[in-house]
């Protein structure tokens, strides 16, 4: 990822409601270690550490991680995009060691089988928990949700695996067993990111997607004039062309180890 497109994903991406760490912390029995894989700019991280005395933040990009909030008991690490289990020993830690492993917007552009080798090895045992969650377009009023449901179905998403989010990750393989107090491990749907924002930084979060840079990559702009001057419209069409409350709705899957 490039720089630019690396300050435009720190400053598009919003962040998440404390309620939804508040609620996986709960479900585990220490708050040591926690680590964030495919960390991206630190969103989760950043909120992470402030329930957790130490988190390990991974990510194969070193130019994201750059814009990343910078905590003292958040120790960023790139690493390769398949990790050997001397590589997760090293810059994550051993054997039972882990009581989270957060994956936000992630989960889908692994390889599972490999992962959750990995996640089952390093979390402590039993009751380590893992919880992997997506968020779906920000819903603003129908209008824009509209014409953001035609941007969106373009062809410039280059991972198949794009469609786990666009089904809120129901399809997704979680091989873990539910939480304490849940009967299953999701999708659990009762939160969501709400921001406040202009048309502008609705805009800089369009550019943030992977098949907005995709696009551009090939000479395509997919904001184009008539599609900005379609949003402006259907952004300003109650008389505000102001800040308006937008919606990120968020599906959650959580579970455990056992023994």
């Amino acid at each position: 990822m490039a720089p630019y497109q690396a300050k435009q994903y720190a400053e598009g991406r919003p962040n998440y409601p404390p309620e939804l760490f508040q609620l996986i912390a709960s479900k585990t029995p220490e708050h040591d270690l926690a680590w964030d894989v495919g960390t991206g700019t630190g969103q989760a991280a950043r909120s992470l550490g402030e329930i957790y005395k130490n988190v390990i933040a991974t990510d194969t990009s070193p130019t994201q991680l750059e814009f990343a909030a910078k905590l003292p008991n958040i120790q960023y690490q790139q690493t390769s995009p398949v990790m050997s289990m001397a590589e997760l020993e090293g810059k994550v830690g051993t054997e039972s060691s882990v009581d989270l492993v957060t994956i936000s917007q992630a989960i889908h552009w692994f390889d599972l089988p490999v992962f959750y080798k990995q996640v089952k090895w390093v979390l402590k045992k039993p009751n380590g928990v893992i919880a992997a969650w997506c968020y779906t377009t920000p819903e603003v009023n129908d209008s824009m949700d509209k014409i953001l449901q035609r941007f969106y179905e373009n062809p410039y998403w280059d991972h198949p695996q794009r469609k786990m989010v666009d089904d809120k990750y129901m399809s997704i393989d979680f091989p873990f067993e539910p939480v304490d107090g849940e009967e299953s491990t999701g999708p659990f749907d009762q939160f969501a990111i709400e921001r406040v924002m202009d048309l502008e930084d609705y805009f800089t979060y369009l550019r943030s997607w992977s098949a907005y840079e995709k696009a551009k990559q090939k000479g395509v702009e997919l904001l184009s004039d008539d599609v900005v001057e379609e949003f402006k419209r259907a952004w300003g069409g109650d008389g505000n062309n102001g800040q308006k409350l937008v919606k990120f709705p968020i599906y959650l899957r959580i579970g455990k180890v056992g023994l």
